[in-house]
Formats: structure tokens, sequence, C-alpha cells
């Protein structure tokens, strides 16, 4: 489906037919109008979501990439933004996008990232009037997603209690660093400092007496990343809760989500390794904890990652590196052995491995089903066939006369899939369709838009 869509994008030369900045459509009084905008109506959205609005208070990083993915979903998205600053990520380049003469706009690369099938309308909550379109806006919504600072929205009347008087059915979800409550509440968090403090940074990097020694963080913003993936998750399990009492007054809740919370209960192995024995898991660069060998290893020219998970697999390993010895090696034989000795092992392989090149031990390797690969740069992924032939990087029309490239969403429902209908908005880009669509003539927007209140 994915690829077919990408085919569609390319055909129509810089418009999408099924895709466009505006719906054309009316859902429950958000009217969208394409003449306001410019732009081609777009398909109607059919994704397992489309009944669903979503009032997207939220900006950087963690609530955009949990509004995507409910847009990518069907979701219908407003955006708000601040007048002429917008999203932080807006402004966060080089790289920035080139327009359709090769330019560059205004927008960075960070931005396209977590804000594809949203509109944007520009709106300042500081002003009664903002506030007062963003009450009515979320009179109409299925979910209120944000992620300012405990209390911060309540001077606005924008908080959970407020919004909730007027739309007792609202899913209202919350993302902090630190959670509404407790000694930390009123701490600014950010993926970086989450990492530290939750422990991944402990676990990551080189170990002791290594070469580059000493704890590193992850290479993207996966806290925030995580965090939007469980605020989805909560959201939708929101939503079915209510949904299953057919909107039943009062049937609508407040999401608590904290990075910190998220990145604790992310460790996985890490955490329960801790928690059963006691011993604090240091950094053991990219080898594991529990499984012996697990980690990166030099061939004849570059390196490759091994990871054989079971003994069977390790038997194999050895007959094809011609080391059968190990097979019946007290110290090797089993994954628990091989932990145990984990010091005399990995010297011995990394003196096997440098015998053949890596396309040579992946071949082989995976011929025995012992799971192996390169270690590719981005250009690498892309350019993969698998990453080719799942069709995890597209092309989508830009208002800027460009087009915009996305990787596309991972989830691959087979009756309502994953529709990719706009292109990240520029700033305010429907600020007019949507302020329409609550009932506001042209002579009014015109007035707010001098007062500065959009």
């Amino acid at each position: 489906m994915k690829q077919v869509q990408n085919q569609n994008y390319q055909r129509q030369g810089g418009r999408a037919k099924a895709s466009s900045a505006c719906l054309g459509l009316r859902f429950a009084g958000w009217q969208l109008c394409a003449v306001a905008c410019g732009d081609t109506p777009m398909k109607t959205p059919a994704g397992p979501l489309s009944h669903i609005k979503v009032l997207d208070l939220s900006r950087v990083l963690a609530g955009p990439w949990a509004s995507q993915l409910l847009g990518d979903l069907g979701a219908d998205v407003v955006k708000i933004e601040r007048p002429e600053i917008g999203d932080e990520t807006r402004h966060w380049g080089p790289p920035y996008l080139a327009d359709g003469d090769g330019l560059p706009t205004s927008d960075a690369a960070y931005f396209f990232c977590c804000n594809r099938n949203k509109r944007s309308l520009t709106v300042d909550i500081t002003k009664a009037e903002g506030q007062a379109i963003v009450r009515q806006l979320a009179a109409q919504s299925d979910v209120v997603l944000e992620n300012f600072k405990v209390g911060g929205l309540a001077t606005y009347g924008l908080d959970y209690t407020s919004l909730k008087a007027i739309n007792p059915k609202l899913v209202y979800c919350s993302i902090t660093g630190f959670g509404q409550d407790g000694p930390y509440a009123d701490r600014a968090g950010y993926d970086f400092l989450i990492q530290g403090m939750g422990g991944l940074m402990s676990v990551t990097g080189r170990a002791n007496g290594e070469d580059g020694a000493g704890p590193q963080k992850v290479g993207v913003a996966l806290v925030d990343v995580l965090s939007g993936m469980y605020a989805t998750v909560a959201i939708q399990a929101a939503l079915a809760h209510r949904d299953l009492h057919g909107y039943r007054a009062g049937d609508g809740q407040h999401i608590d989500l904290a990075l910190l919370d998220v990145l604790v209960a992310c460790l996985a192995n890490q955490s329960m390794n801790y928690l059963v024995s006691g011993k604090v898991p240091g950094r053991l660069g990219n080898g594991h904890p529990n499984i012996v060998p697990y980690q990166d290893f030099p061939t004849a020219d570059g390196d490759m990652l091994l990871a054989i998970g079971n003994d069977g697999q390790f038997a194999r390993f050895c007959e094809i590196a011609e080391r059968r010895e190990w097979i019946s090696d007290a110290r090797f034989s089993t994954n628990g052995a091989r932990v145990k000795h984990r010091a005399e092992l990995i010297p011995l392989l990394r003196q096997t491995t440098v015998m053949k090149t890596t396309a040579e031990w992946t071949a082989l390797l995976e011929s025995a089903a012992v799971a192996c690969g390169p270690i590719n740069d981005l250009a690498a992924v892309f350019a993969d066939a698998q990453v080719k032939h799942r069709g995890l990087r597209f092309d989508m029309p830009h208002k800027s006369g460009s087009q915009v490239p996305q990787v596309a969403n991972p989830i691959n429902l087979s009756a309502t899939p994953v529709d990719y209908r706009t292109a990240p908005p520029t700033l305010g880009q429907h600020t007019d369709a949507v302020l329409a669509g609550l009932g506001y003539d042209t002579q009014t927007i015109v007035r707010l838009r001098s007062a500065g209140v959009v």
C-alpha cells in the first residue's frame, strides 16, 4: 500500500491526487475549505481513527510524534502554533527544506519528522480571543494533546478541568518530564536529561577501561519517541473505554504521561537484572548483559554485528568458523557459560572474524540461520534493498513547491492502512480554513490577524 501511494505522489508531478493541504470536507462542525487554502481537496480519510478529531497543543517531539501517529491512522489533527514563531523545531536547523526553486525555506528538517497529516492554526493563547478559539475547537474534539509545564495551561483556562467542563467526553493527554505530581513535577524535562536521570546513559557507552569509555546518550531523542508511542496507546485505550459506554457523560479522562516514567519502564531486562540480583549493571559497549556473543566484531574490511541467541546458533557458527572445539568447550558450550567467560571468548572471536570480509560472513552465516549483518550509516539504510522494498522512504508534495522526504509509518494494517494525506504544514497554513469552519467570517479573521491573535 505504501508503495502504491508513493507512486501516486510521484505521478502527479508535485501535486498528489490523494493528498493536499486541506480536506474540503465537513467533520462535525469543522469545515475545511479548499478554496481558502488554495489547495486541491484530498480524499476522505478512511483510516481506523478517521472519526477522531485531535486538538494538538504540543510541540517539539514527544507530543507531535503521538499526534502524527494518530493522524497517520486517519485522525483529523489541528496543530496549534504560536503566531510568527511556531513549533520550536521549525528553527532547529540546518538543514532546512528547499523550496521549488532550490532555495532554503524557514522550516528545518527536524520539523518534518513528526508533523505530517496535520493542519497548522496559529493562535496566541495568552490573549482572551485566542483562548476562546482553542476552547471552541476543544468543545468539538475527541482528544487534546499538550506538553506544557504542570499547571501552565490553567492560567489560560485550557487545562483539563476547564475543558472537561465544556466537553465531558474529552480525552486529555498531558506529557511532561516528571508527571503531574511528585517532588520533580515543576521541573522542565528534556530527553537528554531524562536519559541521564532515568539510567539509560549508565548502560550505554564503552565499558570502563576501553577507549572512549564513559556514559553516552542514544543517538536520537529516544525517550521522546517512546513517550509519543506510549501516549498514542494511552489515548486509544481511553477512547476505547469512552466509546464502550456510548459517550456517556464523564467518560473522558486525563492521561498523565511522564518521560521519566516511560524510560524507567522501557529499561526492560536491565531493570530486572538489577531488581532480581541487586547488582547495578554497567556499560558493555555493544555487548549484551545476558547473551554472548551479541555485539560488533571486526572483519577483513570493516565490522559486522553477530547476534547469537541460543546454543544451536553458536554451534553452527563454530562449524562455519572452523572452531569446532568451542562447541564442546565447557567455558563456551552454553550461553550461561559464555556470559561467565565473556572476557576469554570475545578476543578469540575477534581473532577469527578478521579472517573474512563482512559480506563473506553475512553470506555464510545467513545460510546457516545465524543472525549477522553490517553496521549501516543512513545512506546505506535508505539504499538497502529491503528498506526500498518496504517503501520506508517516500516524498510528499509541499506547499513550497518542493517534495518533502518522509519516513513511512511502520504499521501495516490489512483493512485500514496508514494514509499519507498532507505534508507537514507551513506555519499557519490552515488558519483561515479552520476559523471559517468555526463560523468566523473573513472580516473577523482579518481583525484577529491584525491584532496578533492568529
